[in-house]
């Protein structure tokens, strides 16, 4: 099939100049030719004409008088004007009123004028590319909206509270039910435990869960940039704000409008940049990096750290009135150590993660293994958790996560566990009632220490009312000193 030259009508009433113009153009173009503008319109109105070249002064209608016409009709064909006037106001009019693409000086050059019309052809190509993009964009926008929903349909599904692993008696349960009533309530929330134990999970739960669903979750770590950089990345910039801003930029304050934003580790920023903070999360606007211009944004603020910003206020290195603004509501996520009862329930979860990143099955974790685990304090947490799974997946030779397998520092852990153990049997004395009360005794004197004596956590722990921990506490005559 044969690729159909680009149209272009040439309106002139000399004759002499018509055929110039047709002889010039004609290798390029499928040339079109008028003697005014009556006849102009009448091949407007059966021909698909890509650029008109027309001469300004002709009989009856100026040049710029047909085009501001065809402006009008036919606003996708290219506009260009010949005269051999440079001073005519009509022409300097029409250029915004006949939407002229190019003026043009006689005598015109052969060569300028090619590249006039070719740059005139690639600029109708472009527009009618950018028409059929929008007619495709319009009748996919349904789609696409669709597969937005479905997307954070699935999103929502994904980082659900019921979805978080843990066990029937874990702490983190009264954690979840506390995340679930304030998703509804539109207030600041104050994440803070050790890092790995799970604070974004929980921050992407709030959100899913709230009525803010349906917006961006976006997150930034302000302890990894300094406060120039932190500050753009949140609050945009404008072109030539400081040295490499090439461009305007679009902070996430604006991408998370009417959605939430994480401020991860947010104990780590200085003073100056909490100020800037401060203000924002007073007045509901941000100034992007050199511009004098605020812009209002709605965006629910969630902060994580993993220090103890109440003792960091107490030091002067954290700004008490933000610290206010931002601890609507504190929620602490103890670390995986003090809840035994989930670690066996969450690497079976990584392993059945892993595996189907890489296309295997792995058999339920043995006995042994889950000893070594709960054995281990993880002062990384959970992250730490998923390293240690991660490594015995890439040593497995078949479908079975070996013990042999775990980190040197994990196995010692576990061996010591058991020669204390050892030697705690050796050391108690009298018959086998009297041993086991003993036993017992140290058990729960060893849970009240690791838990701080709250003894609410303690009998969670060691799956006992109150009232029956009480009555062992009073037995044992273990008290708080």
């Amino acid at each position: 099939m044969l690729k159909r030259l680009p149209t272009v009508l040439v309106v002139d009433d000399e004759v002499r100049s018509q055929e110039a113009l047709r002889r010039t153009l004609d290798e390029d173009f499928e040339v079109f030719t008028a003697s005014g503008a009556d006849e102009a319109l009448a091949i407007l109105e059966r021909e698909w004409i890509q650029i008109v070249l027309t001469d300004q002064r002709m009989p009856g209608t100026s040049g710029v008088a047909l085009l501001r016409e065809v402006r009008e009709r036919w606003p996708d064909a290219v506009r260009i004007i010949i005269s051999g006037y440079t001073d005519s106001e009509d022409i300097i009019a029409g250029v915004n009123e006949a939407g002229i693409y190019q003026y043009l000086l006689k005598p015109w050059q052969p060569e300028q004028l090619l590249l006039t019309l070719r740059g005139a052809a690639e600029l109708s190509r472009l527009q009618a590319e950018n028409q059929r993009l929008a007619v495709d964009l319009k009748a996919s926008a349904p789609v696409l909206a669709a597969r937005a929903g479905e997307r954070r349909g699935q999103l929502a599904q994904r980082y659900a509270l019921d979805r978080l692993v843990r066990a029937p008696d874990s702490p983190m349960n009264a954690l979840c039910a506390m995340v679930e009533r304030l998703a509804a309530l539109d207030i600041p929330v104050l994440l803070t435990g050790e890092s790995g134990t799970g604070k974004e999970l929980l921050a992407r739960a709030l959100h899913f869960d709230s009525p803010r669903a349906g917006e961006a979750f976006v997150v930034e770590n302000c302890g990894a940039l300094p406060d120039q950089l932190l500050e753009s990345e949140l609050f945009g910039h404008k072109r030539g704000a400081f040295t490499g801003a090439f461009e305007d930029r679009v902070g996430l304050f604006r991408q998370a409008d009417g959605g939430t934003m994480l401020l991860d580790e947010i104990g780590e920023t200085s003073a100056a940049f909490q100020v800037k903070l401060l203000r924002t999360l007073q007045e509901g606007e941000i100034r992007p990096l050199g511009s004098s211009r605020t812009q209002a944004v709605d965006v629910r603020v969630v902060a994580a750290t993993n220090r103890d910003l109440e003792a960091e206020v107490r030091a002067g290195r954290f700004r008490e009135d933000l610290y206010y603004r931002l601890a609507a509501f504190t929620l602490h996520v103890p670390p995986l150590r003090e809840r035994p009862m989930d670690i066996a329930l969450i690497a079976q979860s990584l392993a059945d993660e892993t595996g189907a990143a890489l296309g295997r099955r792995f058999a339920p974790l043995s006995r042994e293994l889950v000893a070594c685990l709960t054995a281990w304090r993880w002062p990384g947490n959970v992250r730490e958790l998923r390293n240690e799974v991660l490594r015995m997946a890439a040593l497995a030779d078949g479908d079975t996560l070996s013990a042999a397998h775990l980190s040197a520092r994990v196995l010692r852990a576990a061996e010591s566990e058991q020669e204390a153990a050892l030697e705690l049997i050796d050391g108690l004395q009298g018959d086998l009632k009297t041993r086991l009360d003993a036993l017992e005794a140290r058990i729960l004197k060893e849970a009240l220490i690791r838990l701080r004596w709250n003894k609410t956590r303690a009998a969670q722990e060691l799956g006992l009312s109150r009232v029956g921990l009480r009555a062992k506490l009073a037995r044992y005559g273990l008290e708080r000193a």
